[in-house]
């Protein structure tokens, strides 16, 4: 087990701390921001009387969600334009398995494709 589990120099251990660091302040800020959009859209469809009709935070996530999807496989999030379809299906495939692993869907992730010859 040690053998995949490499002790870290002080060097290292530092970057894994300041990336660790960055990732937690990028999850609070999105999360805070999620809970902004959803409370303003809220007030101001309230304002017109459309309260009731309000987006949910997991409207406003699900834009989001499509936004970095399209930025992690190279694509404009504006036009989808761009995009590298291998990328896309390895982020697909990627969720699929956290679905079976952790939230016991019953799914069986797209398989692996043919590697390319040449």
């Amino acid at each position: 087990m040690a053998e995949n589990c490499p002790v870290l120099t002080p060097a290292e251990k530092e970057v894994v701390d300041i990336i660790k660091r960055a990732d937690d302040a990028l999850a609070a800020a999105v999360s805070q921001a999620l809970q902004e959009v959803t409370r303003q859209a809220a007030e101001e469809m309230q304002v017109v009387g459309q309260g009731e009709a309000a987006p949910s935070l997991q409207y406003f996530a699900s834009v989001i969600h499509q936004r970095m999807y399209c930025l992690i496989c190279g694509a404009n999030p504006d036009t989808f334009e761009g995009g590298d379809a291998d990328i896309a299906y390895h982020v697909i495939r990627n969720s699929q398995g956290i679905a079976k692993h952790y939230w016991s869907a019953d799914i069986e992730p797209y398989p692996l494709p043919p590697l390319k010859q040449g």
